[in-house]
């Protein structure tokens, strides 16, 4: 099996997944994001040219009509993850969040039997806000209840990131006192 029909594979298990529809959402693949909008040039207006990346999955969200936007995105590897995979999609969520800056970003790996997350993941997967590895291509009934509660989590904090961003100068904003990004190994 290829990646691209891993992927395929793993969105049409999301996509089964009641919750997504009813919170407005649905998983893409190879999703085109912009990472930047430069200006061409100026006039009487600027004319702007935006770059983008295909992601490999990514969960959005509709907000009315033909309107969406982009809440998690998930790169994924099967099998072997180089030092060069973990440093390029860290950066990849980088340059989306300069553009998107409520996005969560995670990688995602198929194939790995019972090898743990490998190091240089921790190391150069800096800007990833989740890490999950799934023992073979077809993922177990368990680990896609864990992964669909990951990305619940990740949606809410997308949302909540969101909120925070846009609407902290306005007078009944919620206030916060804390923010405490957790690490949760399992």
């Amino acid at each position: 099996m290829t990646e691209v029909q891993w992927v395929e594979q793993v969105a049409n298990e999301l996509s089964k997944e009641s919750w997504f529809t009813s919170e407005h959402l649905s998983v893409k693949t190879a999703l085109k994001l912009a990472y930047a909008c430069e200006i061409a040039s100026y006039g009487d207006s600027a004319r702007t040219d935006t770059i983008t990346f295909a992601t490999d999955l990514a969960i959005v969200e509709s907000i009315g009509g033909d309107r969406w936007k982009p809440r998690v995105v998930v790169e994924a590897k099967l099998g072997r993850v180089t030092t060069h995979d973990a440093i390029t999609y860290s950066q990849k969520a980088s340059t989306h969040r300069a553009v998107h800056p409520y996005l969560r970003y995670g990688i995602m790996l198929g194939d790995r039997k019972h090898y743990p997350l490998p190091g240089r993941l921790y190391r150069h997967g800096a800007q990833f806000d989740f890490m999950i590895s799934f023992v073979k291509e077809e993922i177990a009934k368990k680990e896609m209840i864990v992964f669909v509660d990951l990305l619940r989590a990740e949606v809410s904090a997308s949302r909540t990131l969101e909120k925070i961003l846009y609407e902290s100068r306005k007078p009944g904003r919620a206030r916060y006192t804390l923010l405490h990004r957790q690490l949760k190994l399992q």
